[in-house]
Order: C-alpha cells, then structure tokens, then sequence
C-alpha cells in the first residue's frame, strides 16, 4: 500500500511525489568478507559503508559494486530509515538501501525530509526492516530545483557549524587529556609549585563505605530519600541534585549517607579499564544515599587532601591504568577493596592539589559550554527543518535566484 505523509501541508507549486519516482532504490550488495583487512584494495579507494551503521560502517576500500555521489544511504535494519547524503563515489553492502536520483534534483534536500519527515511503517514481519519496494511508495514534497539547492545549502550551513563545534570539542578534550597527563604526574609543574610529592596510601587518606543495601523494585518507585545513580557516577566528575533520584529509606534502616567531599566510584564494569572511575559529590543534600553498584570513599583530612584532585586522578590515564591492573573477572570485572586502600598514591601539596584540581575544572566548564552551544545549534536546525522542508517559511527570492545562478555556473 502507498504511504502518504500526514500532518503537513505544502505551498501550492511543491508537488507530493513518490521516492520511487525520483530515485532508483536498491539494496546493498552482499557481504562478501566481514573484516576490514579482508576487503581492502586500495586500487578502488571507495569508501564502503554496510550493516546500516551509518557513517562509521566503514570496512576498508573496493571496487565492489560502486555507487556514484550525490546518492542517499538508508539503514534498512536496526534504526530503520536513517538517511545520510554521499558527496562522493561509495560502495554499499550489507543493511543499507541506496537511493540514486533518477533526475536533477538536490538530493541533500531529499536526505534531510526523509530524516525529518517520514516515518516507516515496516510491512514484514520477523526482524523489523526495510526494503527497496517499501521505500519506493513513501510520498514527499518536492519544491523546485532552485528551492531545493537554497534549504539544503541552509541547513548544511548550520550542520558546518554544528561540525565545527564538535571538531573543537574533541580538540579541547584531546588538550585537556594531555593536561591531566602531564600535572596529574608532575611531569609538569604550575607556576610557583616546586618540591616533591609524598607517598600515600589510600586507607591513609580516607575509608570506604558501600551503596544501598536491601533494596527492592517497590523501594524506588517514590521515596523520602535520594540515590546517586550509577550513570551520575559514570558520566561526571562533580555531582548535583540533577544527578539523583528518588528511594524510599526506612527509619529504622542503616544505610551509608553520601556527604558532599566524598568520592564515589563503580564498583564493576564490563571492561577493566572504565573499573572505579571516580567522582565527587559537589553538594551537600539530606537523606542523600548512593546505588548498590558503586561505593563511597571518605576522605579523612580535606585540609591535607583535596577530593576533586583525586577524582580527576582516578579519571586520568595513570588512574586507569592502576585499575586495569586491579580488575578481576572475566565478563565482568570487579575490584579488591583492601587492594584499593592499599593503593599508593604520589600526592603534592594541598595548595597544588587545588590549583591543579581548578585548571582541569575550567577545562570542563570550557568544553560544556561549548557543547551547550552546539545542543542549541542542532535545536536551531530541528526547527529550521520543521519550517523549511514544509514550505511554512520561505526563504527570499534572491537567494534561491542566486543559489540557482551559482549552480547553473
């Protein structure tokens, strides 16, 4: 059966056309070997893209069945109808569709609606995907050549910017890596720092306490009390309110209360190397407990011992590397305790530890502005996409007559 966007109504000189009747869809071809070295013939440098993983499907280089540019591919299994625009020659193999314009068009245009404004029905049954025939009968809007070539050229401008932001988001991570390498170490000393570090154990500078204990699924629906989640724990070196949820805790129960200094850890991990990353509590909250899968550690002296020098210690490489070689298991992998207490640790001055500690703090807040600022860029294009490819808001004359002139030259 046909498939007929719903929802969205058009200016009267853009026609609904099917996919079918612009593209020529095909499936990628077989896949013939599965590792990278086994299809690369650097003779053919084709960029091969398969299994539907997107822009990162990339296998090597062939000269099998090569597609030309200005072609679309759509992953056909897992997230269904995933379109990415091809500015050169590529191979296809594996879960993906190809969509080859049949005429002149833009197909970044078409690349963006079919991200924006389709949703697929899948007809088979079994493993949910989507084929060749079933794309060909989806409608969309098709404005003019010139129209096309002017929305597309203004959301690539705003996907530059998007790219650019995320270029320096990696590039100020990388720098920032290096940093935590280099005075986490004291291979590099800040001004006015000098005179060597001391030796100390961790069962020196603090103790251990462990998550929530006891609990059951009804004790987490709602409750007087808040919980450290195990993502919190993950995915940031200072923690808040935001990071929490709700746990019901009896008056008569002995749990562990998290105190704002403390520093939380993972106590597993599927991967020896992300074992007891480290964070620290960045406020202090009432009724405030962590989840059963981490455990807590008290620093003893917070005049000697600065709680987010140690975090950022535990998160860098020489940190990594200690517990990499304290992992335990197989699948997954755990940790001693009393070998985590046994732990020595080259410590400088409390001073050092603190000014270190706020160079590597400025660092993060550098880099979450920056990707606050590109999470409201990629806002900004969601809501030119709702407006552009609908035909609700017109972009000038001028620029689609200018657009159409640079691409008749």
């Amino acid at each position: 059966m046909s498939q007929r966007m719903t929802g969205d109504t058009f200016p009267s000189e853009w026609h609904l056309m099917q996919l079918g009747d612009l593209f020529e869809a095909k499936a990628g071809g077989d896949i013939v070997q599965s590792r990278s070295n086994d299809v690369q013939d650097y003779r053919y440098p084709y960029p091969i893209y398969a299994n539907g993983l997107e822009q990162q499907g990339l296998y090597g280089f062939s000269n099998y069945a090569e597609e030309p540019a200005d072609s679309i591919t759509v992953t056909a299994r897992g997230t269904l109808g995933k379109a990415f625009y091809r500015d050169t020659p590529f191979v296809a193999i594996g879960r993906l569709l190809v969509l080859k314009p049949k005429a002149s068009l833009d197909a970044r245009f078409f690349c963006e609606y079919i991200n924006y404004g389709i949703h697929f029905a899948v007809e088979s049954t079994g493993v949910p995907q989507l084929t060749a025939p079933q794309i060909s009968r989806y409608w969309l809007p098709v404005p003019t050549v010139p129209e096309q070539h002017a929305i597309a050229e203004a959301l690539s401008d705003v996907d530059g910017l998007i790219n650019a932001l995320e270029a320096l988001i990696a590039k100020k991570r990388a720098i920032k890596q290096a940093t935590m390498q280099q005075l986490l170490t004291g291979k590099t000393r800040l001004p006015g720092f000098s005179g060597k570090w001391e030796t100390d154990q961790m069962g020196q500078i603090g103790s251990i306490y462990g998550g929530l204990s006891g609990k059951t699924k009804i004790d987490f629906e709602d409750g007087n009390a808040r919980y450290v989640t195990f993502l919190g724990v993950l995915e940031n070196v200072v923690l808040n309110t935001r990071h929490t949820e709700r746990v019901y805790v009896g008056p008569s129960e002995s749990q562990n209360s998290v105190m704002k200094g403390d520093l939380l850890f993972n106590a597993s991990s599927e991967t020896p190397g992300d074992l007891a990353i480290g964070a620290v509590m960045g406020e202090q909250l009432d009724n405030l407990y962590l989840n059963s899968f981490c455990f807590g550690f008290r620093i003893h002296d917070k005049d000697k011992y600065v709680p987010l020098f140690l975090a950022y210690f535990f998160r860098g490489d020489v940190g990594r590397d200690i517990m990499n070689a304290l992992a335990q298991g197989a699948t997954r992998y755990n940790m001693s305790k009393s070998q985590f207490l046994a732990l020595e640790l080259s410590i400088p001055s409390c001073d050092e530890q603190h000014a270190i500690a706020s160079v590597l703090s400025d660092m993060d807040a550098e880099v979450a502005a920056l990707e606050q600022r590109r999470d409201k860029t990629r806002a900004i294009k969601q809501g030119m996409m709702q407006e552009l490819l609908t035909g609700r808001v017109r972009l000038s004359e001028s620029r689609i007559i200018a657009d159409d002139t640079d691409n008749a030259d």
